[in-house]
């Protein structure tokens, strides 16, 4: 498993990823995602888009985030930490035990500390996705209490 920044040498072939009809109201599109990315490191903000690959297959898109960018909204553990913004596995590829295997390798990335170090790293998710409520768990994420928007915010010891 490996994460590849998204360029100009793979921006179509992540854009081109997506998941099931019925799980598109979980993730934004990788589309919305790395735009979202432009805005925010323009305007000063930390993003960081990669595409996900196994065996040099792209199988699906995370985006890491770091601090807060001053939204209201932000939630408390934001501030000096690391958040997943984005992790979608593609919908040809789930179902394949790859999903945990992604999601370690960018708590691996993250552990690097490529913004500088941190306590923790949050994520948020939509309540009734129990499928990724069940992953981050596995990898020992608990929810504090917060809710960013509508998404539960679950946070993780670095």
């Amino acid at each position: 498993m490996e994460l590849k920044k998204v360029d100009d040498h793979n921006l179509w072939e992540i854009i081109d990823l997506s998941v099931h009809e019925h799980q598109k109201g979980f993730v934004a599109t990788n589309t919305k995602s790395i735009l979202q990315a432009y805005v925010t490191i323009t305007t000063g903000g930390v993003a960081l888009p990669f595409g996900i690959y196994h065996e040099d297959k792209p199988i699906g898109f995370v985006m890491f985030g770091y601090g807060t960018d001053g939204e209201d909204e932000d939630p408390r553990v934001s501030a000096h930490n690391y958040c997943i913004w984005r992790f979608m596995i593609d919908k040809s590829y789930q179902g394949k035990g790859l999903g945990r295997k992604a999601m370690q390798t960018a708590l691996d990335y993250i552990r690097t500390w490529p913004c500088g170090e941190a306590s923790h790293c949050w994520l948020s998710y939509e309540p009734e996705n129990e499928v990724a409520k069940a992953l981050y768990h596995s990898l020992g994420f608990v929810e504090n209490g917060e809710i960013c928007g509508e998404e539960v915010v679950a946070v993780l010891k670095l």
